[in-house]
């Protein structure tokens, strides 16, 4: 299998399992809700390729052969703020639909965090499907589960920080976790309110906004709520 240096990137939704589990019109919207969120948290990094959607979490990657470490470093911190901004402005646009239901209501309950990390990764291809493998994958997966205790920051993983910690303003948080089949690491990280960049105030939506929001909600989740699309079978396995 060809491997190359690559950057990986996975921004995760913090409070999905209890979101999603409502009733049968709040999950039809909260489906819908959550694939709008991460269709703008894709899109706010267009420098990162999409590898996988992974239930609630979008698993990304960037070439990274020719990245110095600052670089490598100042692309995830960049990256993280585009989307973390998309994010919290597609959830306010969510919120100020007026539908009732709990799948919209709710929707301020999720946050988004991250794990970003650098090594060397093998690329696997099946039946004409091409995704990154290897212990550098499992690594970053890993990470997620972590003792950080604040609901959205970024996570950087002890090879990425100690080799670009310079292009890190912010202040750093190191822990140490013990991870399956790995063992003990190091990783450090930011809290997300403390980034450059930090989000911007959410504009109003007005009268007319909120109803072209409400209609869109309404169109979006009745092929669910009748039955005419299906759930992502992992919505509930994470």
């Amino acid at each position: 299998m060809p491997s190359a240096r690559a950057l990986l990137l996975i921004a995760d939704m913090g409070g999905y399992t209890s979101y999603m589990r409502t009733h049968r019109f709040s999950l039809a919207h909260a489906e819908v809700n959550t694939a709008r969120l991460l269709e703008k948290v894709i899109d706010a990094a267009p420098g990162f390729d999409l590898i996988e959607i992974e239930g609630d979490a979008a698993f990304l990657s960037l070439d990274a052969a020719n990245l110095d470490a600052d670089a490598a470093v100042t692309e995830v911190l960049r990256a993280a703020t585009s989307m973390r901004r998309a994010f919290h402005l597609e959830r306010a646009y969510v919120e100020a639909n007026l539908c009732p239901c709990a799948g919209c209501k709710e929707v301020g309950d999720l946050k988004l965090k991250f794990v970003a990390h650098i090594g060397e990764v093998a690329t696997q291809t099946i039946r004409q499907r091409s995704k990154p493998v290897g212990i550098e994958v499992i690594l970053v997966h890993r990470l997620l589960k972590n003792p950080v205790d604040i609901p959205e920051y970024v996570l950087l993983s002890e090879e990425l920080y100690r080799a670009g910690e310079s292009a890190v303003t912010a202040p750093v948080h190191e822990i140490s976790t013990e991870l399956e089949s790995i063992g003990p690491v190091r990783a450090y990280f930011v809290d997300a309110d403390d980034l450059d960049g930090s989000l911007p105030p959410l504009p109003a939506l007005s009268w007319r906004g909120r109803l072209v929001s409400t209609a869109a909600a309404a169109g979006l989740g009745m092929p669910y709520l009748l039955g005419l699309r299906r759930r992502r079978a992992t919505a509930l396995s994470q």
